[in-house]
């Protein structure tokens, strides 16, 4: 290493180091807690444990709004200049937010045990951070010079909507007001993560496709983005208001335009490339998820049975969601450290084992014969997961501190 750099050098010498490095802990912080809290809750392994907020609502929170926003952050601090030609972010913007939302997380872990009163300080710190990150990347938006930016708008806007969400949240844990934390969840996955994630595998699976795969024609059709997003925002509506009997009006429309995207997309051919085929693996369990949605919502309507519990929102969260950051995040990690762009065989490995989690975890409530060991197969997922994801840091995690192999900076 040259000796007039540190190891903080490195890390704050891009906007994904710090993010993508915190995202990685985090990510780690909350399975833990998770399983352990499942392990007692269930008699599985150790005895339950009385928090000072709700383990579910604790869950939620720290998923949607304590994990991926994390490399949510360190990606668009890093694309958002490149995509609209802007100047690139300042490191004190996008360490501010990292800090802030770290400390502010770990507050909310502190108040679990400590005190409602720690957590609720805690998350003003996340809102706070969630704050600068707007401001900073809402400014490139504004003053670049026009051009086509239909998916930095479309994540803008998201991004302001997980604010209100963590904000609502934030009511919640002062107020326990029931409708703050229904608008928080329903919010944070419906007009934040999908919509961000949605959007940006719209911009970049065709063309991450098109440079790898031979006579590739990009489709990128924006009145399907346009359906799309309104069917989301159309979901959302339905759950906040509690008319989930008709959420198959805009999930079975999800669920075609998913499946029709991933086949013009290429879905077998990415499979000659495995760094290109995780994306489209991910982004598969999305069409996977609202057709589940969809046909629990319309099976719901003629015998008011639900079939699939919370099936549909796991493959969701852990086959969209964390399938699509892992991709990104490794294929991220390895552009911008000037490693060649290929997956090698222990992290193709470890996301099949996200794809296990989600399998399990799905099974788990939808197969009426595995309801007996379902607390059983809730754990198990959980450390699957955990597993996974600590193997996927080890691997990664250090090259956040480490210099460029190609000693170019950044």
């Amino acid at each position: 290493m040259n000796q007039q750099t540190t190891i903080w050098d490195h890390i704050t010498a891009a906007p994904h180091r710090s993010l993508f490095l915190v995202g990685a802990l985090q990510g780690i912080f909350t399975l833990l807690w998770w399983v352990f809290d499942l392990s007692g809750r269930y008699a599985v392994g150790g005895q339950a444990v009385n928090w000072n907020v709700a383990p579910t609502w604790a869950h939620a929170f720290l998923m949607i709004y304590g994990f991926f926003p994390f490399f949510i952050f360190g990606f668009l601090f890093t694309t958002y200049p490149n995509w609209m030609n802007g100047p690139k972010i300042k490191p004190r913007a996008y360490l501010s937010t990292c800090l802030l939302m770290f400390c502010g997380v770990l507050l909310f872990y502190a108040g679990l045990i400590a005190g409602k009163i720690v957590s609720v300080a805690g998350v003003g710190l996340m809102l706070a951070g969630w704050s600068i990150a707007i401001y900073v990347l809402l400014k490139v938006l504004v003053t670049t010079a026009p051009q086509d930016k239909r998916h930095a708008k479309v994540t803008s806007i998201a991004l302001v909507m997980g604010w209100l969400g963590v904000a609502a949240y934030l009511l919640w844990l002062i107020t326990e007001t029931a409708v703050m934390i229904d608008f928080s969840r329903h919010i944070g996955i419906w007009l934040f993560l999908v919509p961000i994630v949605l959007t940006v595998s719209h911009r970049m699976i065709p063309f991450f496709s098109s440079r790898v795969l031979e006579n590739y024609v990009m489709v990128r059709p924006f009145w399907m983005l346009w359906l799309m997003l309104a069917c989301c925002v159309v979901h959302g509506y339905l759950q906040l208001i509690n008319m989930t009997t008709y959420l198959w009006v805009a999930d079975f429309p999800l669920a075609g335009c998913a499946f029709y995207l991933s086949y013009r997309w290429g879905f077998l051919r990415s499979f000659r490339v495995s760094l290109l085929a995780v994306l489209h693996i991910a982004f598969a369990w999305f069409a996977i998820s609202m057709t589940l949605y969809g046909l629990q919502s319309f099976i719901a309507m003629y015998d008011g049975k639900i079939m699939f519990g919370l099936a549909p929102l796991h493959a969701l969260a852990i086959g969209f969601f964390a399938s699509m950051i892992l991709a990104m995040a490794s294929r991220v990690t390895l552009g911008h450290s000037g490693r060649p762009l290929e997956l090698d065989r222990p992290t193709w490995l470890l996301f099949l084992g996200f794809q296990a989690t989600a399998i399990i975890r799905v099974i788990a409530d939808i197969l009426p014969s595995a309801a007996v060991i379902s607390p059983v197969l809730y754990v198990a997922a959980g450390l699957v997961w955990l597993v996974c994801f600590i193997l996927w840091s080890i691997k990664y995690v250090p090259i956040y501190w480490r210099q460029r192999v190609d000693g170019k900076p950044g």
